[in-house]
């Protein structure tokens, strides 16, 4: 489609536009992270590294990101199990109901947060509570899971469409077990693709709020809900600010290298 001279100009100012408004507050939490007025002053009037000083030593931050660290690690490891192991079974098999599998599997990741988070309150409040099994990191790691396995699904499930199934029959043509060919054929294969959905798996856990919100138990507290917890406390707004700066950077990292691996045309480099 061949676009006038004005459409062009036009397109790139919307896309302008539309990524100013993505970006540039992002950018203002970054600049205000070492903003030396403590009303953040606009333009700052000085820069200083205090605020970074102070977040590190702020022991509530510190183990809040470590609560998240535990949390996302617990989910994601949780993800790669489920989501790939599901990913062979919808793409290799065939069988009665496949399709609606796959739908409940995307499911979690199209609900709104907070009716999953209702949901899982309820279950772990009335079913697992009288079990003994109460809320806690355990069922935080839980709730996140339930929408991480969708990336990992939907990058494994891709890859597999990909690559077919001639190299693993030729594998066996050869005389390798399944064993060898998983480990010497197909896990080579999907190594990027589980890497990468191993990435987005953990920034979508370390990001989430809502889930947590409804799941964490007396105690825990992820580093999203200390944000929130100290965001209105004036003391504490230039550390929040410099924690957000530190969550953007945390987020944007396994993003950047996910998608770059997920576009990697050869299917199997890492």
């Amino acid at each position: 489609m061949t676009l006038s001279r004005t459409a062009r100009i036009l397109l790139r100012l919307a896309m302008v536009l539309g990524l100013a408004v993505i970006y540039v507050p992002l950018l203002v939490v970054l600049v205000n992270s070492f903003n030396a007025d403590r009303s953040f002053a606009w333009p700052p009037p000085d820069w200083t590294t205090e605020w970074w000083t102070r977040a590190w030593q702020n022991d509530g931050a510190r183990a809040a990101l470590w609560t998240s660290t535990k949390a996302g690690l617990g989910a994601t490891g949780i993800a790669l199990v489920l989501g790939t192991l599901v990913a062979f079974a919808v793409q290799r098999h065939r069988f009665f109901g496949r399709d609606t599998v796959s739908l409940l599997v995307v499911l979690p990741i199209a609900l709104p947060g907070i009716v999953t988070g209702i949901a899982l309150d309820s279950a772990f409040r009335t079913v697992l509570g009288p079990l003994g099994v109460g809320k806690g990191l355990f069922s935080v790691i839980v709730g996140h899971a339930t929408f991480c396995v969708v990336v990992v699904y939907n990058n494994v499930l891709a890859r597999l469409r990909r690559l077919g199934g001639n190299l693993e029959d030729a594998s066996a043509d050869l005389g390798a077990s399944s064993w060898q060919t998983f480990r010497f054929v197909t896990f080579p294969l999907l190594r990027s693709a589980l890497f990468a959905g191993g990435l987005l798996a953990f920034a979508l856990s370390f990001d989430e709020i809502v889930v947590t919100t409804f799941t964490a138990g007396a105690g825990v507290q992820t580093l999203p809900i200390w944000i929130f917890a100290n965001l209105f406390r004036p003391n504490q707004a230039p550390v929040i600010n410099v924690v957000a700066a530190v969550l953007i950077v945390l987020s944007v990292i396994p993003i950047y290298v996910a998608q770059r691996l997920s576009s990697d045309t050869a299917g199997g480099r890492l």
